[in-house]
């Protein structure tokens, strides 16, 4: 798997990271949000980088210019809740691509035991396409996981990309070994470890909480 860390260079990103983890910010949700979809944006970009373009000819109400326009299928799956601001921002971006929605969702067996379940599905066909799955917090990597798994009678795409905002070390190292070796991962800050409990550290805490409100645990 290759992987893209936005935050190894300093930009505007590392602002919405740093407002994303404060626990005073992160009060408020709508901006909680919005920084997600923000980093969605700054990550699409540059995954767009990777895609393929074609020369193409635009009528001007003064002339003709060259373009170069993106010539690939794309289907963005937002694993749901957390994703959905994700998907927005990268949405906001790739504006005619197709749209997966998947739910994953820790059902704790026991205080610090957890499995993942895959419970709703709705998808186009993923057949030659470009797919991107969106995840904002990377930590065990087991959702990635059994998401793409759940996939596969959706067709196989082209090319496989996973746009994260935060992600822990050991959980990309499952991904990377359990996803395609061409997989492209575009994430803009990489944690080094994981609690007893499965959750990023430093992290940020549950950001389908602090996007939509708490849940009731079942």
């Amino acid at each position: 798997m290759h992987i893209h860390h936005v935050l190894e260079q300093n930009s505007i990103a590392n602002k919405f990271v740093a407002e994303l983890r404060d626990i005073h910010i992160q009060k408020d949700r709508m901006r909680f949000r919005r920084n997600i979809e923000r980093l969605g944006e700054i990550l699409t970009y540059e995954l767009s980088k990777s895609l393929h373009y074609k020369k193409e000819s635009v009528s001007t109400p003064l002339g003709e210019a060259v373009s170069y326009l993106p010539t690939e299928d794309i289907v963005i799956c937002s694993i749901l809740r957390a994703g959905l601001p994700l998907h927005n921002g990268i949405l906001s971006y790739f504006d005619t691509a197709d749209n997966t929605f998947i739910s994953a969702y820790r059902h704790q067996i026991s205080e610090k035991e957890f499995e993942i379940k895959v419970e709703y599905l709705a998808s186009p066909s993923l057949e030659g396409k470009n797919l991107i799955l969106a995840d904002p917090m990377l930590a065990t990597g087991g959702s990635l996981v059994n998401v793409f798994k759940a996939l596969k009678p959706m067709g196989n795409p082209i090319k496989t990309h996973i746009v994260s905002v935060i992600g822990a070390k050991p959980g990309i190292d499952f991904v990377s070994q359990n996803l395609p070796d061409d997989t492209e991962l575009w994430i803009a800050a990489i944690d080094d470890s994981l609690n007893d409990y499965g959750y990023i550290v430093p992290g940020l805490g549950d950001a389908g909480d602090l996007s939509f409100g708490s849940k009731l645990q079942h």
